[in-house]
């Protein structure tokens, strides 16, 4: 005689369709695996924006400092018993002052481009009292004929912001010293080329002079600029350490609304007439 299957059933096993309401071992494992994994990258992205906040704090310092030097009385230009300590953090656009007498002959184009157009820093060397030089960046010119502009005799005095060697060259281009080819005004590279001696490792740029002939150098053109994206960096850490929460949130949430309709489930056994 054939038995025919009671509605509902599903010719599992007894105890079968319990079994997948009750979560085992290996399922209560890879939860636990899974929340500490959300965990340590909530934590990872606010860590993140954390030290892109303590970042912002940083620049907006410097950028305090810097204008601090920038409009403070000229101080006179580090000697060689400082050169050492000289640093970007500690000395940049500082606003100095020096004299001496300039060396022409070892005038260098630095190719620039400026809010007057493309064309060259003209930089030259300052040999002060004491025997040591200085490069001076005297301002823009618009060719090369602006290295043959008359250079001031005698002893001269100028103020200007000191600035940190620029080693390596410009983007994409390398400085070529026997061509006399240059993108960035690195200090050595520049004094090795002509074989200065007692080189102060910055430069100066000079303000801009009151007084000058038509081509002589355009000075006080230094650009102040703090590139500072890290409030919007901060942001989008943070921003995506309340994805991680959010989501870890709803997957718990959709799991707990899920058990008690499982766990309540009517289950069917296999069973004879």
């Amino acid at each position: 005689m054939m038995h025919q299957p009671r509605p509902g059933n599903t010719g599992r096993a007894p105890g079968a369709a319990s079994q997948d309401a009750v979560p085992g071992p290996r399922g209560k494992a890879m939860r636990t695996a899974l929340a500490l994994l959300a965990g340590m990258v909530f934590a990872g992205f606010c860590a993140l924006g954390t030290w892109q906040v303590m970042r912002l704090q940083w620049k907006l310092d410097l950028i305090e400092r810097v204008e601090q030097r920038v409009h403070a009385p000229a101080t006179q230009a580090p000697g060689p018993e400082r050169w050492a300590s000289v640093t970007q953090q500690t000395d940049e656009y500082r606003h100095v002052r020096l004299s001496g007498i300039y060396l022409p002959l070892f005038n260098t184009l630095v190719q620039a481009s400026t809010d007057l157009g493309s064309g060259f820093w003209l930089l030259t060397p300052l040999r002060q009292a004491d025997g040591t030089t200085v490069l001076v960046n005297r301002g823009f010119v618009k060719d090369r004929k602006g290295i043959a502009v008359s250079t001031p005799p005698g002893t001269v005095t100028i103020e200007g912001l000191l600035r940190i060697s620029e080693p390596r060259g410009g983007f994409l281009r390398e400085n070529d010293a026997v061509r006399q080819l240059w993108y960035s005004r690195d200090v050595a590279a520049i004094g090795g080329s002509h074989m200065l001696t007692g080189l102060a490792p910055y430069f100066v740029d000079a303000a801009r002079a009151q007084e000058s002939a038509p081509d002589a150098p355009v000075g006080g053109l230094t650009v102040i600029s703090f590139h500072n994206s890290h409030l919007v960096y901060a942001l989008t850490w943070y921003a995506l350490a309340l994805m991680v929460a959010g989501i870890s949130w709803w997957i718990v949430r959709e799991a707990r609304r899920r058990r008690p309709l499982a766990a309540n489930a009517p289950h069917y056994h296999a069973g004879q007439d």
